[in-house]
């Protein structure tokens, strides 16, 4: 048969004994090609329990559906078709568990998580399929944090807006946000990540659509401890222009929780290490609230970092942080903003963002208001925070720092900065790294 261009493969299923029927059943499969990784999506009747691992000689991706069988005829379509990564695509009944066994054509980074039913879909667990440069596999279940070992880095989740079939705004000569933003993306996570003690992690790094609660979902199963998303604003006017922060509204935190609290099972199961599954309601909402205000406190913090730095390169919309109820925003302990980096309808704005100069300059505010944040508020267990314990922070000059630019950047001043550095004066080199002096 011929395959959709979309490369999004619906596999119907068949075939499979029900010998050993568990309580979950296994709807449907769906492969999803992206360029930087491989998307299955397991459909299943309840919360996913599951088992993941790899396995060499040959390469294959092993999971495990814990107490689940197959629905009346299961099967797999043929492999013609099948995205580069998935050679084939093969399962067998194993006591209570449905094994699915993925041959890959290298070595991949598996990463699963599951999501909640959300309106056509219901329960899922999602397993993206990373090429991997080591080629190393074990078998162990694969983590949905990352790791809080001590001295880790600060994870920034990046999202760029929109993608696939969402192109977003559409501004002058056809220019479209999802390009444009993508691209600031790619280059703000350039950046976060040649500075020491920061890792980013990209929610998007393609065309391609990611539904928006799944965003900040994403963002919390890689441990974020920012979630940062880009866009490009949109009015009927086209006078209006300028650089917008937002952080979450009082109305949609307080309408995120009376979410959770009707669709509890459907929610998250701990908010910042904390169980709620072992509370009561009434104690639960009040763990929620405790943690979605420090969240949205924090949020506004950084917020007002990022404006700053952004209201030193370009005309900002408004010089305050603004407040909104932005679906992406409403994760209960990952502090989160959304950055309109400009307005696609305004001629002016839409074209400085059309070119790549300019966006290498949004994307250089944008890390120096986050690393301006994180130099004073790192999370406990970091390398950042243990630096500036001991005294201060460590900082690699990128291309078009300024001594002068850095003490704005970290709240001290260019005589600190030599004098704990030992400089004689003002000049500096890229690659070259020295200690911002703490307090």
């Amino acid at each position: 048969m011929k395959w959709p261009q979309t490369a999004s493969l619906i596999l119907f299923l068949g075939c499979f004994s029900f010998a050993n029927a568990g309580s979950r059943i296994l709807e449907e499969v769906r492969l999803h090609e992206s360029p930087d990784h491989t998307r299955v999506v397991f459909d299943v009747s309840a919360a996913a329990d599951y088992e993941l691992f790899t396995l060499t000689n040959p390469h294959r991706v092993v999971i495990d559906l814990l107490d689940t069988s197959p629905r009346p005829g299961f099967d797999f379509d043929p492999l013609a078709g099948r995205p580069a990564r998935v050679k084939g695509l093969r399962a067998s009944t194993r006591n209570s568990a449905y094994r699915v066994v993925l041959d890959v054509a290298m070595p991949v980074r598996p990463e699963g998580f599951t999501l909640s039913p959300q309106p056509p879909y219901g329960h899922r667990l999602v397993v993206d399929l990373f090429p991997s440069a080591s080629g190393v596999s074990s078998r162990e279940t694969a983590p949905l944090q990352a790791p809080r070992d001590e001295k880790r880095d600060v994870i920034i989740a990046i999202d760029a807006g929109h993608g696939g079939k969402d192109p977003g705004a559409v501004g002058v000569d056809g220019i479209r946000e999802k390009e444009v933003v993508l691209s600031i993306a790619r280059k703000l996570a350039a950046k976060i990540d040649r500075s020491r003690g920061y890792r980013a992690v990209l929610i998007r790094d393609g065309d391609y659509y990611v539904p928006l609660r799944d965003r900040s979902i994403k963002a919390r199963d890689k441990g974020a401890d920012l979630f940062v998303s880009v866009h490009a604003d949109a009015f009927k006017r086209s006078q209006v222009a300028g650089a917008s922060v937002f952080t979450l509204s009082d109305h949609g935190a307080s309408s995120e929780t009376a979410r959770w609290l009707a669709e509890r099972e459907n929610s998250y199961e701990s908010i910042g290490g904390v169980s709620l599954t072992e509370h009561d309601e009434l104690v639960a909402k009040v763990l929620w609230d405790i943690s979605m205000d420090a969240s949205r406190s924090a949020s506004i913090e950084v917020g007002e970092h990022v404006l700053g730095a952004l209201g030193s390169m370009t005309k900002l919309h408004k010089d305050r942080v603004e407040q909104a109820g932005f679906l992406v925003l409403k994760s209960p302990d990952v502090p989160s903003i959304l950055v309109e980096t400009g307005f696609i309808s305004n001629p002016s704005d839409a074209r400085r963002l059309n070119t790549a100069s300019y966006q290498d300059r949004v994307a250089a505010a944008l890390a120096d208001g986050i690393r301006s944040y994180m130099g004073s508020y790192a999370p406990p267990g970091t390398l950042l925070a243990w630096e500036r314990e001991r005294g201060g922070v460590r900082y690699t000059i990128e291309r078009g720092d300024t001594l002068s630019g850095i003490a704005v950047r970290y709240g001290t001043s260019t005589r600190r900065l030599r004098e704990a550095n030992g400089l004689r004066g003002d000049s500096i080199r890229v690659g070259q790294t020295i200690t911002i002096p703490a307090g």
